[in-house]
């Protein structure tokens, strides 16, 4: 017995950041989520997959009309002819939509309540799933708690949309334990809402299997679905890769570098080389230019020469398939840190109190709530609270924000002209 267990496929979900510069691969963008949802389709009737289990967020909230629904139902009309089944349960994203709740499923799709949890038998090939849809989107009660006693001579699969222990970075929806998901006695939970790939746990399995598409540059990689066999008992689990658009982090050091051209070299060959790892999808990256050298002058007197000149070369060395989302200069001059350090002046001083904070937490995190605390409360709601918040309390995060505050400082007070 085989089956697939995907999550979070947002279809027709905007990608974000992908529009506003000359050269972005705008026709992968715009079908990225509708094209991995073709390759799921393709993977099941591929591998012959007894079943197709959707942990929520199929879709991304209201739609502005039928088509992503029609193009949804399209895709399991082909598992129908096979005789695949599909089973889902609703997440916070598709809860919130309206005209999801007015479509009209096929007979092979099994939708999951959303007021109480139900089991749904599929006897021929001896699954017995276990489920409840969100009702809202935001649902605060945990939901496995309430779930059914597993069917004896089943193998019984729990579908869940879930922050489970409190995921960092997820809103806290459906909230549940590992020892709640243990206590119900099932042979395997299928979750989403973490758009990150996990393994969980093996006894029993708790898999997230992430999204099928990255949406943003907070998710990089590679993106997928779960082939899970079971074969006298034993489980096993292998990812199977369905993005079409890869998003990606390039850093480039400039230490070394004598020029401008020398940096372009490096950043093609990188795209390159990143492009061949992702199988040839198209890649979306940010690019961090990193490290001191004879390039920082430059790079801080004339970003955009630089950024345009990147940009150039991602297009060149992909035949248009790489595009930069966004370049951050993080470079700084040539300093000697060691001897300004040892110095007994105002700037020897403020080397050795960046340092002292570098290696003590504690006392970077009082400052940066002495100094960030009126800019927190400014800060518009949805950047203070849930998936897009900015960390301004998260240790790598202040940490980065020194390193930067470090290279600014120094520059200026070193005098050097292009910082």
């Amino acid at each position: 017995m085989r089956f697939l267990h995907a999550a979070d496929l947002h279809l027709d979900s905007p990608l974000r950041g992908l529009d506003r510069y000359e050269g972005a691969p705008v026709d992968e963008v715009r079908g990225a989520t509708r094209r991995a949802f073709e390759n799921l389709i393709a993977a099941a009737l591929r591998e012959r997959v007894d079943l197709v289990v959707i942990a929520g967020d199929l879709y991304d909230g209201d739609w502005p009309d039928h088509n992503t629904g029609l193009f949804f139902i399209k895709g399991v009309t082909q598992l129908a002819e096979a005789g695949i089944p599909v089973a889902i349960v609703r997440g916070n994203h598709d809860a919130a939509s309206r005209l999801t709740k007015t479509l009209r499923l096929p007979a092979n799709v099994h939708l999951f309540a959303d007021s109480n949890p139900e089991t749904r038998l599929f006897t021929d090939i001896g699954i017995a799933v276990h489920g409840q849809s969100f009702a809202t989107a935001a649902v605060v009660d945990d939901l496995a708690a309430g779930y059914p006693s597993p069917v004896a001579g089943y193998f019984n699969l729990g579908l869940l949309h879930s922050s489970l222990d409190g995921r960092p970075g997820h809103d806290p929806y459906a909230p549940t334990r590992l020892d709640v998901l243990r206590g119900q006695g099932y042979d395997y939970w299928a979750l989403g809402h973490v758009h990150a790939a996990e393994v969980v746990c093996r006894e029993p399995w708790v898999v997230y299997p992430g999204n099928t598409q990255g949406r943003h540059i907070r998710e990089t990689g590679a993106k997928g679905c779960a082939l899970v066999t079971v074969e006298n008992g034993e489980i096993s689990q292998q990812s199977i890769v369905l993005d079409v658009l890869r998003w990606d982090t390039l850093t480039l050091d400039i230490d070394g570098l004598p020029d401008l051209d020398a940096l372009l070299d490096v950043a093609g060959l990188d795209v390159r080389q990143r492009l061949a790892r992702s199988g040839d999808r198209a890649l979306a990256a940010r690019v961090q230019i990193r490290g001191s050298g004879l390039l920082h002058r430059q790079l801080a007197s004339q970003p955009e020469t630089v950024e345009h000149a990147l940009r150039g070369a991602a297009i060149e060395a992909s035949n248009g398939r790489a595009w930069i989302e966004k370049i951050e200069f993080r470079t700084r001059p040539l300093l000697d840190l060691e001897r300004i350090a040892e110095r007994d002046d105002p700037v020897g001083l403020l080397v050795r109190e960046l340092r002292r904070f570098a290696t003590d937490e504690e006392a970077l995190r009082a400052v940066a709530d002495e100094a960030l605390g009126e800019l927190r409360r400014k800060l518009p709601v949805e950047l203070r609270e849930g998936r897009d918040a900015l960390p301004l309390d998260a240790a790598e995060t202040l940490l980065e924000l020194l390193g930067e505050v470090e290279a600014d400082l120094l520059a200026r007070l070193s005098g050097d002209e292009g910082a």
